[in-house]
């Protein structure tokens, strides 16, 4: 695991790493990236952009001379040489004035400003709105590339034309910011070969920490655009719980509000602020409802057309912003003035209501009407999670559209309207994995497609669902559209829709644990093949597969099987040993096997020696379950640590959490699963808890002994499976020391 380093935030580098030459400033923040700028007027900027926040990091060491007209900086991995007074924009490709130099498995690679890179690995796009498949062309270059280097370049336009600005360093909000000279050139070289994973532990570094996300999120979303009354959604949740379906959020899409413009309650406008009481007649009793179920809500937001004067606190929004009262205030989020104002007369009013999050829906113009180069999507990100993480009560995210490099620090995402087709499903595992590469690791999407073309498909949607299971977000939805069902207890494949909805809770603590890891590292849940194995060209080729944390392989089915019993699945294993999870095979490794699966199997797989923690059946995860679930993959070795907090605050930045780690070990026959004492605190953490140990693949055992003395234990000798309980332990009483005697 790589090591971890506070970030703290502070814009301004150390001075010990910056080298200034002229018109140039380079900044060496870590042995493989160096920041380059450029200002004619010699003003640099030291404040915060959006994407980078912080450059105080240790000092790395690099030796820098002057000598024959060129500077020279030289790092571990890198070696830069600058022709003197010279602009490094122009260049001659075989005598370029600024170059870098590194090594890639030991051939020395070459880079220049402006040199084109065919190889990078490609980050994510702000949507996939109106997908029908493979749009891997929509996608923004990432941070790492089997050429070894990526840039970072600060005043290049992003793919909505905006570009990223600066923070003005004020406390809370911090605001946005022009540059002191908007033609500098300001970009950061990373020159990591192929060791990925440092790459983005070393960007979260500079450019902030992966947030991690409340606990429930994790949970099922229900949500579908339809013109839903609060009875309806009563209902709704009401017919979830008698279908046994867990689930931890409702979404309240845009019907919610009213339509102001036309004064009908029958229709709704895309912008609205006030509860239309035909559909909802008692909104807090609703959301006080909600929560008595165990449910958190969100209320859908398309602001772009600003306040009218038909809202409910109309009046105090335009007198306290010195606006007339006759006209629509326009959205002007931009304004520090309007954003403190706005919140405080329009939306603080829904959140002391009881909503718990905001999903943010902006589809109107991509740059701000009143600060030049400002991208109204990254914008909106930033002003909507600062302001509910200002607000210190539950842990911020907001639920919206991805605005581009830095918008990491700004979860979930909403990857918009795809159709409801096996191309669309297909690319989504590939989209969600890559998009790690840039840090985003929290995509949502609409599970079981937005636009549908024809009738209900089952399979289709099953196949959805079970990809759901193995992603950052599980949330079905679809468009306000008759022929689109989303409620799983209408078809006639539910009870496997609901299998797979009760295993997505089932490795929820595998989840949060490692939502905790990517907060430390950088490294998101859903990550391509190739951070692990970035030698191997397989796993570059097979890009429907994917790691979900470390130990879990998954390759979803997203192809129909015509009506036959199965379907056949191709899969590069890496090398080792790899438990399929599903059938109970152990495969060798190293090899790409053609297996066969039925509608109920998603192919998923344990990596040799792991183990997986697991919930027992729940219904949602507002309560803290008695007992915890350990699967032990075969192997020789492993370990995994299991990560939990207080599940819905910000004390997990503070370390107000825990550790319990799980080991096994084989010795001469004689296997050893252990329970370690955990480390750390949180308020509320429980004092006893009850254990399964789940033996994957093993034969009946001779005996087995806790803590020296023999135990009873279940064998099942279809499965090959030993179960053994203990039940109610104090954690004073750990360790638990499980011996095996294998046959």
């Amino acid at each position: 695991m790589l090591s971890v380093i506070a970030v703290t935030q502070n814009p301004v580098a150390n001075p010990g790493a910056i080298v200034t030459s002229g018109y140039m400033r380079f900044t060496v923040l870590t042995p493989e990236i160096i920041r380059i700028e450029r200002s004619t007027l010699k003003k640099f900027e030291d404040r915060a952009s959006f994407v980078v926040i912080n450059r105080n990091l240790p000092i790395p060491t690099f030796t820098s001379t002057e000598k024959d007209g060129y500077l020279t900086i030289t790092t571990e991995k890198l070696s830069l040489r600058y022709k003197i007074d010279s602009n490094p924009a122009i260049n001659d490709p075989c005598n370029p004035n600024l170059q870098i130099t590194m090594n890639l498995n030991g051939e020395s690679v070459i880079w220049y400003p402006n040199k084109k890179d065919p190889y990078n690995l490609k980050g994510t796009t702000r949507t996939l709105d109106n997908a029908q498949g493979d749009v891997r062309s929509w996608l923004e270059d990432g941070l790492i590339s089997r050429s070894g280097w990526a840039v970072i370049d600060e005043q290049k336009a992003r793919n909505d034309g905006s570009y990223s600005l600066m923070f003005d360093g004020s406390e809370g909000v911090d605001w946005v910011a022009q540059r002191v000279d908007p033609n500098s050139m300001d970009m950061y070289f990373m020159g990591y070969g192929h060791n990925y994973k440092k790459a983005l532990y070393d960007f979260t570094q500079i450019a902030g920490k992966i947030p991690m996300p409340p606990l429930y999120v994790f949970g099922y979303w229900y949500s579908k655009y339809q013109r839903y009354s609060e009875l309806d959604l009563r209902n709704i949740v009401t017919e979830i719980k008698t279908n046994q379906i867990p689930i931890d959020v409702l979404v309240i899409d845009m019907d919610w509000h009213k339509d102001g413009y036309n004064n009908r309650t029958d229709q709704t406008q895309w912008t609205g602020w006030t509860w239309n009481n035909a559909l909802f007649p008692d909104p807090q009793g609703f959301i006080s409802w909600l929560h008595q179920q165990n449910l958190k809500t969100t209320l859908n937001l398309h602001p772009a057309d600003g306040v009218g004067q038909y809202e409910n606190n109309f009046g105090q929004l335009a007198s306290d912003l010195g606006l007339p009262a006759n006209q629509t205030i326009p959205w002007n989020i931009e304004n520090k003035n309007f954003y403190k104002t706005f919140f405080n007369d329009i939306l603080r009013p829904h959140e002391n209501m009881g909503i718990d999050f905001w999903w943010l829906d902006w589809q109107q113009w991509m740059i701000a009407k009143n600060e030049p180069k400002l991208g109204n999507t990254f914008w909106l990100n930033h002003v909507f999670f600062n302001d509910k993480k200002n607000q210190g009560k539950d842990r911020p995210f907001i639920f919206h559209r991805w605005g581009g490099l830095g918008n990491h620090r700004y979860q979930i995402g909403f990857s918009g309207d795809s159709y409801a087709t096996f191309p669309s499903l297909g690319f989504q595992p590939y989209f969600t994995a890559t998009a790690s590469n840039v840090g985003y690791g929290y995509w949502s999407h609409d599970i079981g497609g937005h636009q549908q073309p024809g009738a209900n498909n089952p399979e289709l949607y099953l196949r959805w669902i079970q990809y759901g299971v193995f992603s950052p977000i599980l949330r079905t939805h679809a468009t306000n559209a008759s022929n689109i069902e989303r409620r799983i207890w209408k078809y006639e494949n539910f009870p496997s829709m609901r299998k797979a909805i009760e295993l997505r809770y089932a490795i929820i603590p595998y989840i949060y644990t490692y939502a905790r890891y990517s907060y430390d590292t950088g490294i998101s849940l859903c990550r391509p093949m190739y951070y692990d194995y970035p030698e191997k060209d397989e796993a570059y080729i097979y890009e429907g597969e994917y790691m979900f944390g470390n130990d879990m392989l998954v390759a979803p089915i997203c192809k129909s099987d015509n009506g036959a019993a199965t379907v056949d699945q191709t899969i590069w294993l890496p090398e080792g040993k790899w438990y399929e999870a599903m059938t109970g095979a152990v495969l060798d490794g190293n090899q790409v096997v053609t297996r066969q699966f039925n509608r109920e199997q998603i192919p998923y797989y344990y990596r040799e020696g792991s183990i997986i923690p697991l919930f027992p059946q729940v219904k949602h995860l507002n309560e803290r379950p008695d007992t915890l679930i350990f699967q032990f993959t075969p192997g020789n070795s492993g370990e995994f640590s299991l990560y939990e907090d207080e599940n819905n605050n910000n004390k997990y930045e503070e370390n107000k959490c825990t550790f319990t780690k799980v080991t096994q070990t084989t010795v001469n026959n004689v296997s050893t699963y252990t329970v370690h004492p955990r480390t750390g605190l949180f308020d509320g953490m429980p004092s006893t808890r009850s254990f399964r140990f789940e033996i994957l693949d093993k034969n009946n055992p001779a005996g087995i002994k806790l803590n020296g003395v023999d135990v009873p234990f279940v064998y099942d000798q279809a499965k090959r499976t030993i179960t053994v309980e203990v039940n109610n332990k104090s954690y004073n009483e750990l360790p638990l020391n499980l011996v095996v005697n294998n046959n």
